[in-house]
């Protein structure tokens, strides 16, 4: 027997854009923009303006056992980067109703995303000094100094375990900070920019690279020049442990539904790897 969630999806995300109107009003600015609904519509988020000036809004909701820890505050806490082109939080304000919301008031970024899903499906043309700002951004964050934690060891080790069973030594030799969720839908263009530090903290080397590596895989030009820019991450053993790391996490969202395109490209990645 099935169940028709059509109905409570639809209440849910009614009730999350009634989340937002709250927040615009605690805050005291206009809603100008359609709002956008995040993965399973725990999030949502709209451009606002206030005297003239324009800013973004984003409230989060989440079960009060898992409305802590690293992701509920990590776009406050990456308000440490000063000097990347990412989004800086000017206030934020928390209450419970059923879940726990945080609405976050933040600056507004120039551009648009680079693409309307998280997997890049059409070719990008970028200017060498976009790909450099990326490159450059990626550095700063990964000699970040910090107590976040994106993965675990253990985590490592499930994952791969689940995937490719014991394929392949899942020890994690060397571990830096990473954004966590390096995706086409959080990169901004023409002027490079970067979304949703939700997620930020130490990782496997090699981790973001990873990620945008795997999210454009449908569209092969895109992908050889993401290891062009990372050839000395992603050619080592190391890059080769994030790899797989990364294509056994988004196998995971795929069985659950997330973009079906991309399976068979993600198998013969982690075969190429394997092989190698």
């Amino acid at each position: 027997m099935t169940t028709d969630t059509g109905d409570a999806d639809a209440r849910f995300r009614q009730w999350m854009r009634e989340n937002l109107d709250r927040a615009a009003k605690h805050f005291g600015v206009t809603v100008t923009g359609e709002p956008l609904l995040g993965w399973i519509g725990r999030t949502v988020s709209a451009p606002v303006t206030k005297n003239g000036a324009d800013y973004w809004l984003r409230v989060a909701s989440e079960d009060q056992r898992w409305a802590s820890g690293n992701h509920w505050t990590g776009n406050l806490a990456a308000n440490v980067f000063t000097d990347l082109a990412k989004p800086q939080v000017l206030d934020m304000v928390e209450w419970e109703e059923w879940r726990l919301q945080r609405a976050e008031i933040m600056t507004r970024m120039p551009g648009c995303p680079c693409s309307p899903t998280d997997v890049l499906r059409a070719a990008v043309d970028f200017p060498d000094e976009w790909w450099a700002e990326l490159r450059r951004t990626t550095d700063t964050v990964a000699a970040m100094r910090t107590e976040r934690v994106n993965s675990t060891q253990e985590k490592v080790t499930e994952r791969l375990a689940q995937r490719f069973g014991h394929a392949i030594d899942p020890t994690v030799l060397t571990w830096e900070t990473v954004h966590g969720d390096l995706h086409w839908a959080n990169l901004l263009c023409p002027e490079f920019g970067l979304l949703d530090w939700e997620l930020w903290g130490r990782g496997p080397v090699g981790t973001d690279a990873a990620t945008l590596l795997s999210y454009s895989l449908l569209v092969p030009e895109t992908a050889e020049r993401v290891r062009e820019v990372y050839a000395d991450v992603l050619g080592t053993s190391v890059g080769r442990l994030a790899q797989l790391y990364v294509i056994a996490r988004l196998s995971r969202r795929i069985e659950g539904g997330d973009y079906p395109d991309l399976a068979e490209p993600l198998k013969r990645h982690a075969a190429a790897l394997l092989e190698g």
